[in-house]
C-alpha cells in the first residue's frame, strides 16, 4: 500500500469505521449508566435542584487551591493539557473545515502559529504528567495499563499532527495519514476507557450537585 493509498483509506473507510464504533460505543456506555436507573427521592427539595447541579458542574471546573498546593504538578499540567487538546482540536482551521464538511457548523480559527504553540505546550504538559505519575511513589502503585494506553493514545494525535505539520520524519502525505489513523485508534477506544469521562464527567457532577440541592449541602 503506497502512502497516497493510506491516506485515502484512513480519510474514508478507516474513519468510517472509527467514528462508527466510537457512536455505538457512546450510546452503549450511555445506555449502562442510565439503566443503572435511580431510586425515588420523595423527600421536598430544599432549593432549585436544577440550578444547584448546573452550578456544581461549572464549579468543579476550577481547582480546589488546598489539593492545588498540595499538588501543583498534577494540577497545573492536567489543566495545562486539557485546555491545549481543546484548542488543538477545535480552533485549528483544517480541523474547523472538517467539522464543517462534516455537521455544518463553523467558527472562527486561531492563527496557526499559536495553534503550534499550543500544541507543544500540550505535549510538554502530557510529558510532565507521565514523568510525575511514573516518580510518584502512589500513583505510580494506583497506575495500570489502561492508564498508560490513554496516556498514550491522547498523545499520539497531538505528536503527529506536529509532526505532519512541520513535514518532520516521513513525507507529508504518509505523516498526515499516520495522524488520521492516531485519531482514529483514539475514537476506538474513547468509549471503553478512562477517556469516557469526558463526557460522563457532565453526567456525575450534574447528579452529584442535584443530590446535594435536595439535601441543602453544597456539592
Amino acid at each position: 500500500m503506497s502512502a497516497m493509498d493510506l491516506l485515502l483509506w484512513s480519510r474514508g473507510p478507516g474513519l468510517a469505521i472509527a467514528v462508527s464504533i466510537f457512536a455505538f460505543g457512546v450510546v452503549l456506555r450511555l445506555f449502562e449508566i442510565y439503566s443503572l436507573g435511580r431510586k425515588a427521592d420523595l423527600a421536598k427539595p430544599r432549593v432549585n435542584t436544577k440550578a444547584c447541579a448546573g452550578a456544581t458542574v461549572w464549579r468543579r471546573m476550577l481547582p480546589d487551591m488546598h489539593i492545588l498546593r498540595r499538588s501543583p504538578i498534577t494540577y497545573v499540567a492536567g489543566y495545562l493539557f486539557h485546555f491545549g487538546l481543546f484548542v488543538v482540536v477545535f480552533l485549528y482551521a483544517p480541523h474547523i473545515k472538517l467539522i464543517e464538511s462534516t455537521l455544518g457548523l463553523s467558527w472562527p480559527a486561531l492563527p496557526s502559529a499559536l495553534v503550534d504553540l499550543v500544541a507543544v505546550l500540550t505535549l510538554i504538559s502530557l510529558v510532565v504528567v507521565l514523568v510525575n505519575r511514573i516518580t510518584d511513589p502512589v500513583k505510580r502503585l494506583l497506575s495500570g495499563f489502561e492508564d498508560y494506553l490513554t496516556w498514550a493514545v491522547t498523545l499520539l494525535p497531538v505528536l503527529t499532527g506536529y509532526m505532519a505539520y512541520h513535514h518532520l520524519m516521513f513525507p507529508y502525505q504518509t505523516m498526515l495519514a499516520l495522524h488520521i489513523l492516531s485519531v482514529e485508534l483514539l475514537l476506538v477506544i474513547f468509549p471503553f476507557t478512562k477517556l469516557m469521562h469526558a463526557i460522563t464527567l457532565f453526567i456525575s457532577r450534574w447528579y452529584n450537585g442535584d443530590i446535594a440541592a435536595r439535601k441543602g449541602v453544597q456539592s
